[in-house]
């Protein structure tokens, strides 16, 4: 193939072109007796100073347009001015948040704001390159991962709040005089909590964010300091792998679930953040034709009262961030008294057996948590983190104090019960908890 010759300059190839089209439209008018002479030296002389000022033209368009592209960039991916997900959409309309909002928002508190962003500092490694940037689903791939969800840009009129745009919000303590009444009227209804001196509660979070064939989870390191920083402060030791293989994660849960911790612990959290389908949580080689997945119950198989005694009646909470399919969870229904919706309602048979060998349950004390219901997409900002992880977080640090878990897990499906532009529906599933768990922070 010949090599490409010298690209000839733009503003002479306008002008060239400018004077070739003029010249053959004069010709015709000419012709046609439409202009005289002097009508078209006057006409002549206005083309001449356009087509001279074209180069000034382009230069002045340039300038604007390097402009107003950084006016553009700078909007679009700087995280102050993003637009927020709501941390209690039911009190308020899902319209009302703007950029104005937000930036009251942020100078409540000069302070901690800066402390935020040292610590967003320290991720600077692993941020979100500037094309990334935008919303994303939880399982956004590249097209031929059919069964995973695609990738969403964000509309500018959603109402989003993420953890990096709002102050940080300390966790609520409980009150000893509440912890003595609860334990003392309630003992035979909560979940016994041991005494802080001698105590090795144990958390482990698994987040995966870079994948071999699939999408990498920017925005990911936010949830994991997030949580980490909530169970910590709950008095949790987090452990914390990254990008990790299904094999891989099962070897880490078969040691997590063999730490001697947990014979002086009365709890643990595993959270889980990846992308997934809707059997399991995708490791970091997924693929269609080649599946990586960890399976729910793989989970609770090696934490169950068989395989993980020193957590026996204890209880034992799994907090899920993946997609469950390729679903937005919504559907139109018609309002109440204009139309009839059909139910089908069949009732399965119900088989008891009894087996006198058992001493205990297999599987008890566990409750799972899920970021959306099955078959549908879970969301997640790739600047800031995901919806749900930070809705858990926010409720955590608000209702802990004075709350049984199974109820913050309540109110935060409430703060998604509104379908607004980013639908979905957290899920509580596989509960075998038989007490009230509360979690008595600072205590």
């Amino acid at each position: 193939m010949a090599d490409k010759g010298p690209q000839e300059d733009p503003i002479r190839m306008v002008k060239s072109i400018t004077k070739n089209f003029l010249e053959g439209i004069f010709d015709d008018l000419m012709e046609k007796n439409i202009l005289n002479g002097d009508e078209l030296r006057r006409l002549g002389e206005g083309v001449k100073l356009i087509v001279n000022g074209t180069e000034s033209l382009v230069d002045d368009v340039t300038e604007k347009t390097e402009m107003a592209g950084k006016i553009f960039m700078d909007r679009l991916f700087n995280t102050k001015r993003q637009l927020r997900l709501k941390s209690h959409p039911e009190n308020e309309d899902d319209e009302s948040e703007n950029s104005e909002s937000s930036s009251s928002t942020e100078s409540e508190n000069e302070n901690v704001e800066n402390e935020d962003e040292q610590k967003a500092g320290s991720l600077q490694a692993l941020a979100v390159p500037p094309t990334e940037s935008g919303s994303e689903n939880e399982d956004a791939k590249p097209e031929e991962h059919a069964g995973l969800c695609q990738a969403s840009v964000l509309p500018l009129t959603a109402p989003l709040e993420t953890q990096a745009s709002r102050p940080n919000q300390k966790l609520k303590l409980c009150p000893p005089d509440l912890l003595h009444r609860l334990k003392t009227t309630k003992a035979d209804e909560i979940y016994p909590v041991m005494e802080k001196e001698g105590r090795t509660r144990l958390a482990l979070i698994i987040c995966n964010k870079e994948f071999d064939y699939l999408r990498n989870r920017y925005g990911s390191e936010v949830d994991i300091l997030g949580m980490q920083d909530v169970l910590e402060n709950l008095g949790y030791s987090v452990v914390v792998k990254v990008n990790l293989t299904a094999p891989e994660m099962e070897t880490e849960l078969l040691q997590f679930a063999a730490r001697h911790e947990h014979r002086f612990a009365d709890s643990t959290f595993l959270v889980f953040m990846s992308h997934g389908v809707l059997e399991g949580i995708c490791g970091t080689k997924h693929t269609e034709q080649e599946p990586d997945i960890l399976h729910d119950d793989t989970i609770f198989q090696i934490f169950n009262n068989h395989n993980c005694q020193s957590l026996r009646d204890k209880p034992k909470v799994i907090i899920m961030q993946a997609c469950r399919g390729r679903g937005d969870g919504t559907v139109w229904v018609p309002d109440m008294g204009k139309a009839s919706a059909c139910r089908y309602d069949h009732t399965l048979p119900c088989y008891i057996w009894s087996d006198a060998v058992t001493k205990t349950h297999v599987e008890k004390d566990f409750i799972a948590f899920k970021s959306s219901t099955p078959h549908n997409s879970s969301w997640r900002m790739s600047t800031n983190g995901s919806l749900f992880i930070y809705q858990v977080i926010q409720h955590f640090k608000e209702y802990s104090w004075c709350h049984h878990l199974e109820e913050i897990f309540r109110k935060v499906q409430r703060s998604f019960e509104k379908p607004s532009v980013l639908a979905q529906m957290p899920t509580i599933e596989r509960v075998s908890m038989t007490r009230y768990f509360y979690l008595f922070p600072g205590n």
